[in-house]
């Protein structure tokens, strides 16, 4: 069985829905992470870490819009509204790194208006290790370091949105 990541709000390479778009810099949204499901993690997953990266943001470095880590390999999903700043709603020990908008915490979708589509990637890792060695506070971009040296195998789901 093949490792994949979907969700049932939307498809891949679908516009993502208004309720999952940031409210910040005047887009609007409701600002609440997307239900995710996933199956086929591969054998030896030890847990799973999440990141959610716009590459087409103007910065000359994307944007780092979630990231979720130490998500239990008994976990197959991510419920609506599991990233809230508080992580309430996360699986047992999970945790959240601090996204480019300065805090953890699911920061949805807010292109500059005019600017064409952007993607927003969702990637899932199965990871060989129980727990990451980060930081409290690390910023997505350290988490992601941490990832790739830890990873099994991953799957991504990929939605756009404009304004």
């Amino acid at each position: 069985m093949a490792f994949t990541l979907r969700s049932p709000s939307f498809g891949e390479q679908d516009t993502l829905p208004l309720q999952f778009v940031h409210q910040a810099m005047g887009a609007g949204g409701d600002n609440i992470s997307p239900e995710l499901v996933w199956e086929g993690a591969p054998e030896g997953t030890k847990s799973f870490a999440l990141t959610m990266y716009d590459p087409d943001a103007p910065t000359g470095s994307g944007w780092w819009h979630w990231v979720v880590y130490d998500i239990p390999a008994t976990a197959t999903s991510l419920p609506q509204g599991a990233g809230n700043g508080d992580g309430a709603a996360l699986p047992g020990g999970a945790k959240q790194g601090r996204t480019d908008f300065g805090t953890a915490g699911y920061g949805g979708a807010a292109p500059p208006p005019g600017h064409g589509p952007h993607r927003y990637i969702f990637t899932l890792y199965a990871l060989k290790t129980d727990k990451l060695d980060v930081p409290a506070d690390a910023t997505a971009a350290y988490v992601g370091f941490n990832i790739h040296f830890a990873k099994i195998a991953e799957a991504k789901l990929t939605a756009v949105y404009q304004r």
